[in-house]
């Protein structure tokens, strides 16, 4: 079982990921997670700079910042995306977040649009605790595409590396979609307890959606399908998911 962490500051539990996002987060009893959406995605400073006025308004720290959901302009190499993860996890230490060495509470994804690419990395959406006394339970759960995370390059530990089959994309359709089960029973959540899923992919997956999402009714509140690359060169097939009693759009 995945090691859960209760990020105080914060007033949410966290899985613990690697050292560029958690694999999920969980509000803690008399919170509850809230989503927030850009009408269009903001760079990084900007998108931040936002973010911290947003929690301000809200009478929230800046360690209420949980989850977030970031566009890039297309997937990086290995080394690109290690370079890009010191740029964002500065603002985590700025923010009293995240110290080196230790685990990143906050919960990422990240992904390439197919059209509309911004021009650099971007902020899309992120979630954040606020108080609510007797609040459902709430949950992020950070995106995973086809690779298990913290053992080394994605290449090397990518499922059927290369493979777009019908037969490959199932396969890994089927693996990302255990790690979201795998996720969310951590934190004490099932996919009975989405109210959002998504899937990011550039590839036909209908099948993937009927034959192994449908059954076990992942699609019951539907999937929004992302035209997106996963953030990484040679991954195929990325979700996230989450269940949160309150999302806005932040106009821009």
């Amino acid at each position: 079982m995945a090691e859960v962490i209760a990020f105080n500051p914060g007033n949410y539990r966290y899985v613990r990921g690697v050292r560029q996002y958690s694999c999920g987060v969980a509000a803690e009893p008399g919170y509850r997670l809230e989503r927030a959406r850009f009408s269009r995605p903001l760079p990084l400073k900007e998108g931040f700079e936002r973010i911290a006025a947003h929690l301000q308004a809200k009478g929230r720290p800046l360690t209420a910042f949980a989850a977030c959901e970031l566009r890039s302009p297309a997937p990086f190499t290995e080394e690109g995306f290690r370079a890009f993860n010191d740029v964002y996890i500065g603002t985590l230490k700025t923010w009293g977040i995240y110290e080196e060495g230790a685990d990143n509470p906050v919960a990422r994804s990240n992904v390439c649009p197919e059209f509309h690419k911004p021009a650099e990395p971007s902020l899309y959406a992120f979630s954040y605790t606020v108080v609510h006394e007797g609040a459902v339970p709430s949950f992020v759960v950070a995106g995973s595409a086809e690779a298990l995370e913290g053992k080394g390059d994605y290449r090397d530990n990518c499922v059927r590396l290369g493979d777009i089959s019908r037969e490959g994309l199932s396969e890994k359709g089927r693996w990302v979609l255990g790690e979201m089960s795998r996720r969310m029973e951590a934190l004490g959540f099932t996919w009975d307890d989405t109210t959002g899923v998504q899937l990011y992919t550039v590839h036909p997956i209908q099948h993937v959606m009927l034959q192994e999402m449908a059954p076990q009714g992942i699609a019951r509140n539907g999937v929004d399908w992302h035209f997106n690359r996963p953030p990484v060169k040679d991954l195929e097939f990325e979700m996230d998911c989450r269940g949160v009693a309150s999302e806005c759009v932040l106009t821009v």
